[in-house]
């Protein structure tokens, strides 16, 4: 015979069902590290971690920056590129006779700061005191081939200009004042003050002839 509340029992005997029906349930949450539970929201599931910081997102590119210059660095200046009337400074040395032929060397010195070239045969025209040329251009001689001549600063390149003597030809001969000089490759003359005499500027054996630049300032 039981003795006591009929009802209280009941309700007793079902809290006890209760509980351990959610003991046995599996809510699929995992346990914290400080012991709570979490469960995601109904409907939904966990999402899995986020890419780490230092990742690119997936589907994007990442760019190398490039570090920047030290500080106090300069860009080299260009090397080895051809030379400028600017930066050049003609001469015309002294003439070397032979067999009735007049041979001076026509000198260019690099007086820039920088290294730079010279290749082939530099132009060349006599003027007389108005600036008036003086017979035709002189012709591209091929006693000497064409070589590439690097200036440093300070360093020169030669071209012979040779022409029969006048007096030995019997050209019509006429003495100029001023040499013009073209650099190859260049527009714009040097020019320099003739002291060599008379030159042929019409007639028989009145070719002015031009070697190749040759490194030097001469035979």
């Amino acid at each position: 015979m039981v003795y006591g509340r009929p009802g209280l029992l009941v309700v007793s005997a079902l809290a006890v069902l209760g509980l351990v029906s959610g003991c046995g349930s599996g809510s699929g949450a995992a346990p914290a590290p400080d012991g709570s539970r979490t469960s995601a929201a109904p409907g939904t599931s966990a999402s899995a971690p986020g890419p780490s910081p230092s990742a690119p997102a997936p589907g994007t590119t990442t760019t190398a920056t490039a570090s920047a210059p030290q500080r106090g660095a300069s860009a080299a200046a260009p090397v080895g590129t051809r030379c400028h009337t600017s930066e050049l400074r003609a001469s015309v040395g002294r003439n070397d006779p032979g067999a009735g032929q007049e041979n001076f060397p026509v000198v260019l010195t690099n007086a820039s700061t920088r290294t730079c070239t010279v290749y082939g045969h530099p132009g060349a025209a006599f003027l007389d005191a108005s600036g008036r040329q003086l017979g035709a251009d002189p012709e591209r001689s091929t006693a000497t081939r064409p070589v590439r001549v690097t200036l440093a600063p300070g360093r020169s390149a030669w071209a012979g200009l040779s022409f029969s003597n006048p007096e030995v030809s019997g050209a019509r001969a006429a003495t100029p004042v001023t040499l013009l000089v073209t650099p190859p490759d260049e527009h714009d003359p040097l020019r320099v003050r003739w002291t060599g005499g008379a030159v042929p500027v019409s007639g028989n054996a009145s070719t002015v002839r031009l070697t190749a630049l040759a490194a030097g300032t001469g035979p």
